[in-house]
């Protein structure tokens, strides 16, 4: 019995998250209420607060369950582990980039992400997650970069910090110019070529 309470509760879980999912993509998530998840997922109101104290808390739930993957992607190395080399994070980004064009439970996650909410003061906790994984993303490619910047002959021409800086903007942007229109380019092939370039004129070989 306390096995199929423990399955009924995850089940609950995943249908609310589910109907979250739907609403935020087609309404956006200022727009969505508690009540409007809870009567799409068939829970009552009381359910959502069992699973989720407020909106920001679910909306970090159901971002987290889809882009797991990808936050192991680009997470920071721990303490005394070696920098990644920047074949590794050209690669890893490319990855990312390939998961999203072809999840469509993740682009839709992506493009409620992007698209469809607001930082307003209730999901201040979804601002300050966002901006962590801003941050560790960041701080690892400025990691890969410092190193990779350390083997060459010559001076590198930016700072490891505008470097990685420079990177993340060109990946982000990438990536919201093709969740606005996902027909318009191949997002894969496009990041292979983009990044490439970028990592070339800063003076860094990748194998593309």
């Amino acid at each position: 019995m306390a096995r199929r309470t423990k399955a009924d509760a995850q089940a609950t879980r995943s249908g609310l998250l589910d109907a979250a999912e739907q609403l935020f993509e087609a309404r956006g998530v200022s727009r969505t209420s508690l009540n409007d998840i809870a009567v799409a997922a068939g829970a009552t109101r009381g359910a959502i607060y069992w699973h989720f104290k407020d909106k920001a808390d679910l909306f970090n739930a159901m971002m987290e369950r889809a882009t797991g993957p990808l936050e192991q992607l680009i997470a920071q190395p721990p303490p005394g582990a070696p920098a990644p080399g920047m074949d590794q994070v050209y690669a890893a980004i490319l990855e990312a980039l390939r998961h999203i064009a072809t999840d469509a439970s993740l682009r839709r996650v992506m493009q409620i992400g992007t698209h469809r909410v607001e930082y307003v003061a209730e999901l201040d906790a979804v601002q300050a997650r966002h901006l962590t994984l801003h941050r560790q993303w960041l701080a690892r490619n400025r990691s890969a970069l410092e190193h990779a910047f350390a083997q060459r002959p010559c001076p590198a021409a930016v700072s490891p910090d505008m470097a990685a800086l420079g990177l993340q903007v060109l990946v982000k942007g990438l990536l919201q110019s093709w969740l606005l229109d996902t027909g318009a380019f191949d997002l894969v092939q496009a990041g292979r070529c983009t990044i490439a370039t970028y990592l070339r004129g800063l003076g860094l070989e990748v194998e593309a």
